[in-house]
């Protein structure tokens, strides 16, 4: 399945040329929605296209009206923590483990992508991440 990756506009412009040149199928918010877009607004674009939220907002979660507008909208998010290029690079090393999640979990959800530990990262500079359901619980 061809999947279609939706950047926020807190992952800026790198975030999603390092996905793109990758070749994964990107969007992103800047390209769809004004700067002062709301987030709800993204959310309700992402469940009615289907596309995979990403963004680097770690209190979503705990954000209620964002966190109903996952639910409301049956959005698929996907979160990491990390410096924008890392977290890109990681996403892209861990892209397999990314959409067999994907494949086998329904949305809506929130997901966290964790990267490769620095002891396996030092072993292989391409280690996958693992990723974890977040939300719900």
């Amino acid at each position: 399945m061809s999947r279609i990756y939706f950047t926020d506009r807190d992952l800026g412009k790198q975030f999603p040329a390092i996905l793109s040149s990758a070749g994964l199928a990107v969007e992103r918010h800047g390209d769809l929605f004004a700067p002062d877009g709301s987030d709800e607004q993204r959310l309700e674009y992402c469940g009615k296209k289907q596309r995979i939220a990403i963004s680097h907002n770690l209190r979503i979660r705990y954000t209620p009206n964002e966190l109903a507008a996952v639910m409301r909208h049956g959005v698929a998010l996907l979160i990491g923590d990390a410096r924008l290029a890392v977290l890109a690079t990681n996403f892209v090393n861990s892209m397999p483990r990314i959409e067999s999640f994907v494949a086998t979990h329904q949305a809506p959800f929130i997901a966290k992508v964790y990267r490769a530990s620095p002891v396996d990262l030092a072993r292989n500079p391409t280690a996958k991440g693992t990723i974890s359901l977040w939300y719900p619980a």
